[in-house]
């Protein structure tokens, strides 16, 4: 990305804060005052801030990066951006800078160029060290096999006990799990660890919260132990499925697999970026969509506790790339592999569906993996409204008498009021997550051109 390229929008750059309190800090530096000697070019945006000592923070930030900017400031905050990267991307982004715009600068100033330059290094070493290890990936495919077989016996012995102890369950009836209360589901996750099935883990604690949801629990239980009973069973009798549905089962599992799809190159658009967060890792799911291909595909990035993920992409920007798909049945995970040119704004935007065809998109994608959530989609032309039920708010389709409801989530985060407002009564474009919950909104744009809104 150059200088002469499409400078991002403030609703850009504050996505890419770690956190609200560094939006907020990052939005007061975001105009002329305490810089100097700011300046941009090759993708570079560079500028010394005044703080509260004698010598100004230096701060530079490489735009050029096909993963996501980098960043540099001498600043000792621990978070990435700091305040001083947003603020210098938001002077830079509403060309607010010292002279009454960022300057365009032949080359940056040494300190920053010294700081570039090492990224170059380490980024070519990284692709020399890459390079070199594949030959040596499976230098020993024996050992691989072995271990792979040792994971998948403890898998089966856990996939056993977790089958047990449903029929316990069942047989006692389940006011059992009522009574019982989470120590029941904490102690079966815990041996699921033991068992190296993360997955089941994962869907194990997720019961012992359902007996405290509200009415109609025992069928939300019964329904999700179900699921579970289908996922042991699939792993119990995976030589029996085609091979694309047993890669799905040992996806929901929490088996690692790589991502041997072909890669397609596209121009792919970011729909939504969002994380979620537990005590051990920050998980930040990042949805694409290619312009040429029509797939939509998703990104994970981790970060341990505290720490947001390395890569980010707002929404809104668009990057020429390779992406390369995991193996499973409706599987839409992908890799990201070469990138041809950084992220840069564009005015793209995906193709939109009526409300009834997003929900028969889903019962379509079930198929393929009974244990999905929800599918991406985008509607087009919907108007948020309440749904007549107390809190409740839907998606109307403003052709069609057929409408979306939103899900709890979706209901108690701030984002819903930015698309009441967004869309004040008219159609809007909206893309987000449908399943058996509703719709979770992530991202909106107004029905005449105008820039997306993150809704998440």
């Amino acid at each position: 990305m150059t200088e002469q390229g499409v400078r991002w929008t403030a609703e850009q750059v504050l996505a890419l804060a770690p956190d609200a309190a560094s939006r907020k800090a990052g939005s007061k530096l975001g105009a002329a005052g305490p810089w100097s000697e700011a300046g941009s070019g090759e993708g570079t945006v560079w500028g010394l801030c005044k703080g509260s000592g004698s010598k100004p923070y230096q701060t530079v930030v490489d735009l050029a990066d096909a993963a996501g900017p980098a960043y540099k400031c001498s600043c000792p905050s621990r978070k990435f951006p700091c305040k001083h990267a947003l603020g210098l991307l938001l002077l830079w982004a509403e060309g607010k800078g010292a002279a009454g715009a960022v300057p365009a600068a032949a080359e940056p100033p040494d300190w920053a160029e010294q700081w570039l330059a090492g990224r170059r290094k380490r980024a070519e070493s990284k692709r020399t060290e890459s390079g070199g290890s594949s030959a040596t990936g499976s230098a020993d495919p024996e050992a691989a096999r072995r271990r792979a077989e040792r994971r998948a016996e403890r898998v089966t012995a856990g996939a056993t006990e977790l089958e047990q102890r449903l029929a316990d369950l069942l047989r006692g009836g389940l006011a059992l799990a009522e009574r019982a209360g989470y120590g029941l589901w904490d102690e079966t996750a815990a041996r699921m660890v033991d068992a190296q099935s993360p997955g089941l883990a994962s869907r194990v604690r997720e019961l012992g919260a359902i007996p405290a949801s509200g009415p109609g629990w025992p069928a939300r239980l019964l329904e999700e132990c179900a699921l579970l009973h289908l996922l042991d069973q699939g792993w119990l009798r995976r030589d029996r499925l085609p091979e694309a549905l047993a890669a799905t089962v040992r996806s929901r599992l929490g088996l690692p697999a790589s991502a041997d799809g072909p890669p397609v190159r596209d121009r792919w658009l970011v729909l939504a970026q969002y994380d979620t967060v537990d005590p051990k890792l920050t998980t930040r799911r990042i949805w694409l969509h290619g312009a040429e291909s029509g797939h939509t595909r998703l990104l994970l990035s981790y970060g341990a506790a505290g720490r947001a993920p390395e890569l980010s992409l707002p929404v809104g920007l668009a990057l020429e790339a390779d992406l390369s798909a995991f193996p499973g049945a409706g599987q839409l995970r992908a890799a990201l592999g070469e990138q041809y040119a950084p992220p840069a704004p564009v005015a793209l935007r995906p193709p939109g569906l009526t409300t009834a065809q997003a929900v028969a998109r889903y019962g379509e994608a079930l198929r393929e993996d009974p244990w999905l959530d929800s599918v991406p989609v985008t509607l087009d032309r919907v108007v948020p409204a309440p749904d007549g039920e107390p809190g409740g708010w839907q998606l109307a389709d403003a052709e069609e008498d057929s409408a979306l409801p939103l899900t709890p989530t979706a209901r108690s985060r701030a984002g819903l009021w930015r698309l009441v407002a967004l869309s004040g009564g008219a159609p809007v474009m909206v893309f987000g997550e449908c399943g058996h919950r509703g719709f979770t909104p992530l991202t909106a744009w107004p029905e005449c051109p105008g820039e997306p809104v993150t809704l998440c």
